[in-house]
């Protein structure tokens, strides 16, 4: 039952405050585990870097299971709001709206999405901006609240602080590069795991919201996507909307062939992004 108080408390704190500014960010210790493994142990080889994720996930469990044990020796009422306070500090909701938002109304649109997406935006036409906008928000939900609130709830602080860690770890080395390839399969490869129940959640949440009568419509489109997590709540955001996202998207000076998602308009107004930010009277 404590889960849920914090939880809800947790959420309401992100909404309210968002980010804590004077204090240094649980997900940079996290970082800073990561490179301290990564700096004396690299190697290309998978199973180095599952060597890493035993380490990270050992410690951040280890140090969220200490806190943990020594908050239930406060009153039950402390107990609960510091849980809830440290809790809020990995939910996203309210950063991430506000780094959306941003897009909105910066001078230079293309720049500002640059900090957000992995695309290149120095060619992206007002209406691709909006879209890039909209699909980072749509994935990022389920990252950066539903799957850490999701986590929180099953298994309290050591459910979203291990979590974040293994956000983090496939955020830092999750790529397909020469780098990273082998040495941060593990990491992606749990990343996918742990985010295949909130990304589905989230999609059906947002499909709820909407007042879609088949809850589950995204499911035939959003498995298209190279992800097995991220194309579900794109495509369910997509639906809900009216328009279509996804698309041929250019990384690095490369055109990269995408399915689009969803039924409706091309062409991709503020209006749109605006609605996905507010969407229906529940704001997410």
């Amino acid at each position: 039952m404590s889960t849920i108080f914090i939880t809800i408390i947790a959420y309401v704190i992100d909404k309210i405050f968002g980010e804590f500014r004077f204090i240094k960010h649980p997900v940079i210790y996290i970082g800073e585990l990561i490179t301290f493994f990564e700096k004396r142990y690299y190697k290309k080889t998978v199973l180095r870097g599952a060597y890493l994720v035993l380490f990270v996930l050992v410690s951040t469990g280890f140090i969220s299971l200490l806190i943990e044990e020594f908050l239930s020796y406060f009153y039950t009422f402390l107990d609960i709001f510091i849980s809830a306070i440290i809790a809020s500090t990995l939910i996203a909701h309210k950063m991430l709206k506000d780094a959306v938002r941003n897009v909105l109304y910066s001078q230079d649109q293309q720049q500002t999405l640059s900090m957000l997406v992995s695309r290149d935006t120095q060619d992206l036409s007002e209406s691709d901006i909006y879209k890039a906008s909209i699909e980072t928000y749509a994935e990022n939900l389920s990252d950066g609240v539903i799957a850490p609130m999701f986590y929180l709830l099953l298994f309290g602080l050591p459910g979203i602080a291990i979590y974040k860690a293994i956000n983090t770890m496939d955020s830092m080395v999750g790529y397909r590069t020469p780098t990273y390839e082998k040495y941060g399969k593990a990491a992606a490869k749990l990343d996918d795991v742990v985010n295949y129940i909130p990304s589905r959640l989230t999609a059906v949440l947002i499909m709820f919201i909407a007042g879609k009568k088949d809850l589950f419509a995204f499911y035939k489109n959003g498995k298209k996507h190279e992800s097995p997590n991220a194309g579900h709540p794109i495509t369910a955001m997509a639906l809900a909307l009216g328009i279509k996202l996804g698309g041929n998207t250019r990384y690095f000076g490369k055109m990269k062939k995408k399915p689009i998602f969803g039924k409706g308009r091309k062409i991709i107004t503020q209006e749109d992004v605006l609605n996905a930010l507010n969407l229906g009277k529940i704001k997410l």
